[in-house]
């Protein structure tokens, strides 16, 4: 088993030391240029649309609404990634690490609003529950005309998430809980398959109703909490920064050495953590009902920011303000443990559990949704679907008692895939999703609250939910 731990490690160093690093900035920045630099300039939108009212349909009933699909992402996106592998990227990379994690979520906001814009413009509507579906998947069989590549992106987002990300949640829970209550991995193990079992079987209601409470409550109560550990520490603060501004470009002596070392890890993890660009995030927003596709997209975008630099932040703070990142050999979940309790004393070890198995547990949700959204598109099939279910559950089980290197590594090793064909995909799509922008942001001026027909872009492709005003009448 350990020549496939080295070869795994040695395939992710040569995917994200060349090929991701240039795919992730220079379609991030290409997108931020052509844009204008739109995930700064709408900020206000991006809050003012989170709360919007949700759209009825004909029949009178109201669908998925932006702030419900905002967290059904969010449950992905806010979990072990924040908590685990920050302390896992300044562990192996050192607290320069951050500051590239911060890079990636600013540079790669432009990308996860046009990969959402696109989900919501080619999302179509599930013949069974008559909720909205779509991500990469759909966009690029209707809007590339590939259905080959859409087929191959559902196959890898399903086995990613499904399974391999799944693993990395439920590896996270049982540490947290056997470092803080020394309880057996495999017992937890059965305990969040079942729970997770429960849900999966439930459907997107089940999933939405339990994600919009989780998510919310636990990032703040989490966020308060690194909120106190900077309030007791205040004084250390600015020298926090400098550490982390000099420790990225190799300035600061002790981390010297490891410049390479904090540009990979800050790009694994927050790329891990954020999500943007990699193709999982639209396959929340496509669930929503809005008037405009760029509504979701924003919503995304605030969603990414939010993530990296609030949660991801405070979890930064909590391990760079105690000497546990320096002393230990922790390098997951069990290094954030261990400086919250050097900061707060040993109640704040048993909190994080609690908050990790609740974060952890509503990703394990989330993920479940994009493998059941596109196991969808492959082929509707109730008897798929029966496996792919069986398949998460046992994977849960199978991440709760394994090593934790191997199941990140394969993390980022299927993430890095998702990724790259996301990314060319979007790019492709550029010339769609421009005209869809600019039609946002010249109703916006005009004052109105944008509607989108699909007769506003031509050559869009195979569109299925957006009415031209003719066909309303």
């Amino acid at each position: 088993m350990e020549w496939f731990g080295s070869l795994l490690g040695e395939v992710n160093t040569y995917l994200y030391s060349y090929i991701l690093i240039i795919l992730l900035v220079g379609v991030g920045l290409f997108f931020t240029y052509k844009t204008k630099f739109i995930q700064f300039r709408m900020i206000p939108e991006m809050f003012k649309l989170l709360v919007e009212k949700t759209p009825t349909d004909k029949s009178g009933k109201k669908g998925i609404s932006s702030f419900q699909a905002f967290t059904i992402s969010a449950a992905s996106r806010i979990g072990t990634g924040n908590i685990a592998g920050v302390a896992t990227a300044i562990a192996l990379g050192g607290p320069g690490a951050v500051f590239w994690m911060w890079m990636i979520a600013l540079i790669g906001g432009a990308s996860a609003l046009i990969e959402s814009t696109l989900a919501q413009v080619y999302k179509v509507k599930d013949s069974q529950t008559g909720m909205y579906r779509g991500g990469p998947a759909y966009y690029m069989e209707k809007g590339l005309n590939k259905r080959w590549m859409g087929v191959l992106f559902a196959v890898v987002i399903t086995l990613t998430y499904g399974f391999v990300f799944n693993a990395v949640q439920a590896n996270t829970i049982t540490i947290a809980f056997e470092e803080s209550f020394g309880t057996n991995r495999t017992v937890v193990g059965i305990i969040i398959s079942i729970l997770t079992a429960i849900i999966v079987f439930g459907g997107l209601k089940r999933i939405v109703s339990v994600t919009q409470v989780i998510v919310p409550v636990m990032a703040i109560a989490y966020i308060l909490v690194a909120l106190l550990v900077v309030i007791l520490n205040i004084t250390e603060i600015p020298h926090m920064f400098v550490l982390i501004f000099k420790s990225a470009f190799g300035l600061e002596e002790a981390f010297a050495g490891v410049i390479g070392a904090a540009i990979m890890n800050g790009i694994k993890r927050g790329l891990f953590s954020n999500e943007a660009g990699i193709g999982s995030a639209p396959n929340a927003a496509a669930t929503a009902s809005v008037t405009h596709p760029v509504k979701q997209g924003l919503i995304q975008t605030l969603g990414v920011f939010i993530d990296t630099l609030l949660v991801c932040t405070s979890t930064a703070a909590i391990v760079l303000l105690s000497d546990a990142y320096r002393q230990s050999d922790a390098a997951s979940i069990n290094l954030t443990q261990a400086s919250l309790i050097s900061n707060l004393g040993e109640w704040a070890g048993i909190f994080l559990a609690i908050a990790i198995f609740l974060f952890a547990y509503s990703t394990v949700i989330g993920n479940y949704y994009y493998g059941e959204t596109n196991i969808g598109f492959i082929k509707e099939s109730k008897t798929a679907l029966l496996v792919f279910r069986i398949l998460v559950v046992a994977f849960v089980m199978f991440g709760s008692v394994a090593k934790v290197q191997i199941v990140w590594d394969l993390a980022d090793l299927f993430m890095a895939i998702m990724a790259v064909i996301n990314l060319l995909a979007i790019l492709m799509l550029w010339k769609v999703a421009k005209p869809v922008i600019q039609d946002y942001i010249a109703q916006r001026k005009q004052g109105k609250d944008p509607v989108f027909y699909k007769k506003n872009v031509p050559n869009i492709g195979e569109v299925e939910c957006w009415e031209d005003e003719e066909e309303k009448r």
